[in-house]
């Protein structure tokens, strides 16, 4: 395969940031004050735009948007929601959730490390009985898509479970929204978190939490922090529409333009129908070079694949990706904590076309490695 000159940008096989639409990257071309009227209903139209595709729109809901990476946002979750002497049960089986137990213990919030392996579902009737038993809690928290693997835990049946028992639930649904269909009403959400840079396939710059305004309201006294401060940071924006601080307008302006485009292509639903077609694609195209994934086929959903190493001599990781990265595709080296792998995202602008020029690199590459898989 011919190299890509160096111009060229390459294709995002990764989590996030993903590959962009040009027109996604043409809305940033303009320059617009925070106070202007077009930028204010922009933010609007975002803001309405989201409740939409969480199934909330004209119900008990609102979205606010929070400067900067999606684990901003989540911090703003946990630093502003839970009160004082408050407890969080966080639900653990990869990185993204070991790193909100660390984002409470930093925040000095009392936690429940409710902890299963990385290629495990977590047990929804084991957590039922643990969270009836333990005292002070006062939340229960989740990843959506655990980014480590790519597992999808059971956000559902668990928003059923902190309903029952009383208790305030989060969602990190950083690398789902968009792209996995999910009634956040009826899954009995009260904080769910996501990133512009992921399935809405817009550009880094903020987050943003789609909140029960009850449970938003109650909140009054008890933030940790002034930026991250999500009462005052809604406030603002219902207030005149504005951020507190300088807001990123160009980023703003991209999602304005990802949101559209993914209404054009037909919603969560059919974008969530063409990650599946690019995942199918490159697990059937990995497993027949010889490639085998992390997770059993049951587990896996359709946003990011771990792969496992190759027990070969001649592998290196370094120089697999850096003969990719030769070849125009970039993907992501692995966080599974008991193997070695590394990840393939089937997300963001890509489509089959692309997924067969990533197996055909794969291909060349494992050739030029002399690889024996």
């Amino acid at each position: 395969m011919k190299n890509l000159p160096a111009s060229h940008d390459k294709t995002l096989f990764t989590p996030g940031p993903l590959t962009t639409s040009h027109t996604v990257k043409e809305a940033m071309l303009r320059d617009l004050g925070s106070r202007d009227t077009e930028f204010i209903e922009t933010v609007r139209r975002i803001r309405r735009g989201l409740l939409s595709l969480g199934e909330v729109a004209g119900l008990d809901y609102e979205a606010v948007l929070m400067q900067g990476s999606g684990t901003f946002a989540v911090e703003s979750v946990f630093s502003s929601t839970v009160p004082p002497g408050g407890r969080v049960a966080v639900v653990v089986n990869g990185a993204y959730g070991e790193r909100i137990v660390k984002m409470c213990q930093v925040l000095g919030i009392g936690t429940v490390a409710l902890k299963y392996g990385e290629d495990q579902i977590p047990d929804v009737a084991e957590i039922t009985e643990i969270l009836g038993r333990e005292e002070g809690l006062t939340h229960l928290a989740v990843v959506h898509c655990e980014t480590t693997t790519g597992i999808i835990n059971p956000v559902v049946q668990l928003g059923a479970v902190a309903k029952r028992v009383g208790l305030r639930y989060v969602v990190d649904a950083m690398s789902s929204f968009g792209a996995v269909p999910l009634n956040i009403g009826a899954s009995h959400i009260d904080y769910l978190v996501s990133s512009a840079n992921k399935c809405i396939e817009g550009v880094p710059g903020f987050g943003f939490v789609i909140a029960r305004r009850a449970a938003l309201e109650e909140t009054e006294g008890w933030a940790r922090s002034l930026s991250l401060n999500l009462l005052e940071q809604w406030r603002g924006l219902e207030a005149n529409g504005q951020f507190r601080f300088t807001p990123p307008t160009h980023a703003l302006l991209a999602f304005d333009q990802a949101m559209a485009e993914l209404e054009r292509e037909g919603g969560v639903e059919m974008r969530a129908a063409r990650y599946y077609r690019n995942y199918r694609l490159l697990v059937e195209g990995m497993r027949g070079m010889g490639f085998q994934e992390y997770l059993p086929g049951e587990l896996q959903g359709h946003i990011i694949t771990s792969f496992r190493y190759p027990e070969d001599p001649n592998w290196s990781f370094e120089t697999f990706y850096r003969k990719l990265g030769e070849r125009g595709c970039v993907i992501y080296p692995g966080k599974v904590s008991n193997a070695d792998c590394f990840r393939i995202g089937s997300i963001g602008r890509i489509f089959e076309s692309d997924i067969r020029i990533l197996l055909a690199a794969v291909r060349d590459t494992v050739t030029e490695m002399g690889l024996r898989l």
